[in-house]
């Protein structure tokens, strides 16, 4: 054992190797070879410098986007005329990159807090004041309940914001169609700061003169910031009517994919508009939870008593989304993707070595020509090595030996 292991250290610490080249002239080998590099540069070539960019940074946007509607629509419900404008169908109304544009409603005017019946709509009936329990609160109800039962209405009575709102029936059409024709005005900016470029999608002819005359269109006019809503739902794949109905939500897309190799001007955003829910062409009214809506109150004081104008607002969800992505030279990435693409290249140097040594008919005598071991110290013509301790047979040989199939 002492002498195994110490043979095993002195072959450790006392020996070296070297490769050693052996010339194989075999067309199949050859061939082998010369196709797995060839797809290796075509690797290198096309996937990494051309499609992949790998001789550039990348850098992401940071940005910031404002948004302006105009438009008005007018609305004669029970012959109580009227005419909204901005202020009364954008929520919020500052301007954000996500807001609502109401474009169908129902209106519950003069609430004021008292005591009042539920809405008959079959979830609140009662027979007796022992089904209505004073104090509690029915997570489908208006109110807590005073336990008493209305006898008229066969509900319970509730204190709350009375009368309380119907919504059962929501109008169709809706209400407010004209939200079709309503204009969206995107100023968005942008910044790569690694690069230390910013750009606004108000890009080089985008002035003052052409903003008052253009309109979003896909192939005319595809840098102009000016949409029309309708437009934008159709673009998403919705029909403005029926989304409008019971609303929905729309997600507009504003991307950047900038090359700073190649002239700053290049740089501009494409748009793309997306549902993001309640899809187009979905006729499947089981669905719960269809549409968008939310409730919005505008409060008064009437005779000393406080009151309000309930609305229950059905509208288009918009959400502005920003993505910028930019590349620009660097050396760096560029020596890194040249030296892994070099060092991929040895694949067809071990592939072709497994054919030879394992696969081919003469792989025994592959084996013996390309593995060579030496085993005791030579003198190689009778003459000592220029080193003076280091004889020549002390090296492993480098042979060049062509062999033929």
């Amino acid at each position: 054992m002492k002498d195994a292991i110490s043979s095993a250290l002195a072959d450790f610490f006392f020996e070296y190797e070297t490769p050693r080249q052996v010339l194989v002239r075999s067309k199949r080998v050859g061939i082998v070879c010369r196709l797995i590099q060839l797809g290796v540069l075509a690797y290198i070539i096309g996937w990494v410098f051309i499609y992949e960019k790998g001789y550039q940074i990348e850098d992401t946007a940071i940005g910031s986007v404002l948004t302006k509607m105009k438009g008005v629509g007018y609305t004669n419900v029970s012959g109580q005329e009227r005419l909204w404008d901005v202020a009364d169908y954008v929520f919020p109304e500052q301007g954000d990159a996500s807001f609502v544009v109401m474009t169908n409603y129902i209106i519950t005017a003069g609430q004021r807090q008292a005591k009042c019946p539920e809405l008959q709509d079959g979830k609140q009936r009662c027979t007796s004041d022992s089904d209505c329990e004073e104090g509690r609160y029915k997570r489908t109800g208006n109110g807590h309940m005073t336990g008493k039962c209305v006898n008229q209405t066969e509900t319970c009575e509730v204190f709350a914001w009375c009368p309380v709102e119907d919504d059962r029936k929501i109008p169709e059409p809706p209400l407010l169609m004209a939200a079709e024709n309503y204009t969206l005005f995107i100023k968005n900016s942008i910044t790569f700061p690694q690069f230390e470029v910013v750009r606004s999608n108000l890009v080089e002819g985008v002035d003052s003169k052409y903003l008052k005359k253009c309109l979003y269109h896909e192939k005319n006019d595809p840098l102009c910031p000016i949409f029309k809503l309708g437009d934008i739902v159709k673009l998403s794949g919705f029909t403005f009517q029926e989304i409008a109905v019971e609303g929905g939500a729309i997600g507009i897309l504003i991307d950047w994919i900038c090359n700073l190799d190649y002239s700053l001007r290049h740089c501009k955003p494409k748009y793309y508009f997306h549902g993001l829910y309640g899809k187009a062409g979905e006729a499947d009214k089981a669905r719960t939870s269809l549409g968008y809506n939310f409730r919005h109150a505008k409060y008064y004081t009437e005779d000393r008593v406080e009151k309000r104008t309930l609305m229950k607002v059905f509208g288009i969800r918009f959400n502005v989304i920003v993505r910028g992505l930019a590349r620009k030279f660097d050396i760096i990435p560029t020596l890194t993707a040249i030296g892994s693409g070099v060092g991929i290249f040895g694949v067809a140097t071990v592939i072709c070595d497994l054919v030879l040594l394992y696969l081919l008919p003469k792989r025994d005598f592959y084996k013996n020509m390309k593995f060579k071991s030496t085993t005791m110290e030579e003198e190689v013509n009778g003459c000592a090595s220029p080193e003076g301790d280091l004889n020549l047979a002390d090296v492993t040989t480098k042979d060049t030996a062509p062999v033929k199939e």
